[in-house]
């Protein structure tokens, strides 16, 4: 991982990793301690009427924050290089308050072909219902998203690499010609975390993470953080309020113990996902690894321009093959979890199709298509797991 150094706001000039370790952390008003405490609390108590309505109180009721909360908005903030950070119970609370904070009726926005399911389902269902018009386009479209541009075109969503089919998108390009038809650009960001990818730096008004992957980092919480711009802040700020959106305190400790070690989780899942991404476009089973950080992969380019690194996630074509020998050869494996989600210490597979809910470009691979996320055991053995898979999916198959 490249160790960028940027100067933030108050003139500091330090690495990602160090902010990882020293950012959230205030040990004046933790008694010393190295970690912030969890403060659970709906009713904040005041010493007299003045300071009750005086409206300057740094914490007035639960829903609105307290020092756990706080702290973990303050660090995520730093780390993205943006104005505000907000926290949401999930992820998919994050995406949804996050397109709600900049559309109304009437509105059409503009939606990656390739976006996490979930956030589809939200565009089709929620915002429909609103009389808000999603489109989706092509991921690899770039500059060409201007021609989609209509005068109430609101904002651009963006994911890069795509969910699913890791298909890479031009957001210097997209940022570009959505802003110069006075759209916003918000971006899906949990693949690359802001380690490795800079959103701000690139043209996007919002960066949302589903901080239950990396952040967190050990499958045990769920939380969503969405981090605004200065042109932003104010309406991820209202539409947070709004909609009382409240974390759990003991999520945010945990992705607040989480993001300390970070980085080193990273760099050991990009060079094991790295790793064993090469193996599988070695085997005779595998048509095709859809991983960015490999060269023929079509995306490769713009992954190392704008990119610093890759996370753990990318996925596979096999060659042709049946539902039973697939489910022979994942069935078996014993060091890959079958599980939704990712981004924690354990490797996991699942089998996926998204050709039913694409509708901007078409699904059609030569063969069954696996998702894995590369967790942090031994290489050699994860080899040895699914080599034993592939010798399933023959025996099934022959």
């Amino acid at each position: 991982m490249a160790e960028d150094h940027d100067d933030d706001e108050n003139g500091h000039d330090e690495s990602a990793l160090t902010r990882l370790v020293h950012s959230g952390r205030d040990a004046g008003e933790q008694f010393g301690f190295v970690n912030p405490p969890v403060v659970r609390g709906s009713t904040v108590l005041f010493p007299d009427v003045a300071s009750l309505t005086s409206g300057d109180a740094r914490y007035t009721y639960g829903r609105h924050g307290s020092p756990t909360i706080r702290l973990l908005e303050e660090a995520l903030a730093e780390l993205e290089g943006g104005a505000c950070t907000r926290l949401a119970p999930s992820g998919l609370a994050a995406i949804s308050a996050a397109l709600l904070a900049f559309v109304e009726a009437g509105d059409h926005v503009l939606v990656t072909d390739s976006v996490y399911r979930p956030t589809r389902r939200f565009c089709d269902r929620v915002l429909k219902r609103l009389g808000v018009e999603t489109e989706y386009y092509d991921p690899v479209i770039g500059k060409g998203i201007e021609a989609l541009m209509r005068e109430n075109t609101r904002l651009v969503f963006t994911e890069s690499p795509g969910s699913q089919s890791f298909e890479m998108q031009d957001i210097p390009a997209i940022a570009a010609a959505a802003h110069e038809r006075g759209a916003w650009v918000l971006t899906d960001n949990t693949w690359a975390t802001p380690l490795y990818f800079k959103p701000f730096d690139h043209g996007v008004d919002v960066s949302i993470q589903a901080a239950t992957k990396y952040i967190v980092g050990h499958s045990d919480a769920m939380l969503g953080a969405m981090t605004a711009n200065a042109r932003a802040a104010d309406r991820v700020k209202a539409i947070h309020t709004d909609f009382g959106l409240c974390p759990g305190p003991e999520d945010c400790y945990l992705a607040l113990r989480g993001m300390r070690t970070m980085g080193v989780r990273l760099e050991r899942h990009q060079q094991a996902g790295l790793e064993i991404a090469r193996w599988l476009s070695g085997r005779p089973e595998v048509s095709r690894v859809l991983h960015p950080g490999l060269p023929e992969h079509p995306g490769h380019a713009i992954w190392q321009r704008d990119y610093t690194g890759a996370s753990g996630l990318f996925s596979v074509i096999l060659h042709p093959a049946s539902r039973e020998a697939v489910a022979a050869m994942l069935d078996g494996l014993k060091l890959f979890g079958l599980g939704f989600s990712w981004g924690g210490f354990e490797s996991l597979v699942v089998p996926f199709d998204p050709s039913s809910y694409r509708s901007a470009t078409t699904w059609n691979p030569e063969g069954p298509a696996l998702r894995f996320h590369i967790g942090l055991e031994d290489v050699d053995d994860l080899k040895k797991d699914l080599a034993a898979g592939f010798e399933r999916l023959n025996a099934y198959r022959g």
